[in-house]
């Protein structure tokens, strides 16, 4: 999961609903903290039911689906030598 992509969307529906931080964490029985650190990605824990009641006050849908796998850093350099010698 990228918390990064996560928190700013979280960020956005929050200011589209135009509600603040601590208004959304007393709602949810969260720190404003808490709300800061999803939506700066630097959140050490949430539990899924928080994370679910975040989604679901603001709008957002949490699903799961597959993970995308990311390049090696042995396939990225062979892309790059490839690419240099075209």
């Amino acid at each position: 999961m990228n918390w990064e992509v996560l928190g700013a969307s979280v960020r956005r529906a929050r200011k589209e609903a135009k509600r603040t931080q601590g208004e959304l964490a007393r709602t949810l029985g969260m720190s404003r903290a808490t709300i800061s650190g999803i939506e700066n990605g630097t959140i050490g824990e949430i539990g899924a039911r928080k994370l679910d009641g975040l989604c679901q006050a603001l709008g957002l849908e949490l699903f799961v689906g597959p993970k995308h796998s990311r390049p090696t850093l042995k396939q990225l350099r062979e892309e790059r030598r490839v690419a240099r010698n075209s």
